[in-house]
């Protein structure tokens, strides 16, 4: 009796809550709006592809691309203009980029001993050791 008691009041408390608990407001299924319904534009000019031929969209398609990625170029402020012609930009050599990157481009005069150092060829000891000419 006790074991059916148990189970039985949590469901009976469960259902009085249900009761008591007021009344819930349901949604009203005539208050939705409809959409109005598809239209066919009245642009009917397009021409299916002839077979065979290039289409030229895949290339205007990446070129719209990159250009809402990246944008179109931008203007430079006077300022920056200002900068740039301080700079040499009119003197810059062509493909600079590519050269400074270049392992055999001297970028600072680093001396005879600090280029021996970094020509040495590597070795499998714990300790560092250079020897340089002269010295």
């Amino acid at each position: 009796m006790r074991k059916a008691l148990i189970l039985i009041a949590p469901a009976i408390l469960l259902a009085g809550c249900g009761v008591f608990g007021g009344k819930t407001k349901s949604l009203d299924e005539f208050a939705v709006a409809r959409n109005a319904p598809l239209v066919i534009p009245p642009d009917y000019s397009l021409a299916p592809p002839a077979p065979g031929t290039v289409s030229l969209t895949a290339q205007d398609a990446q070129t719209q691309a990159v250009e809402a990625l990246f944008g179109g170029p931008a203007p430079r402020s006077s300022t920056e203009m200002s900068v740039l012609d301080r700079a040499g930009r009119d003197r810059a050599a062509l493909g600079i980029r590519s050269t400074a990157g270049d392992p055999k481009t001297t970028v600072v005069d680093k001396g005879q001993a600090t280029q021996t150092i970094l020509a040495a060829p590597e070795a499998n000891s714990q300790d560092a050791s250079a020897q340089t000419p002269g010295q």
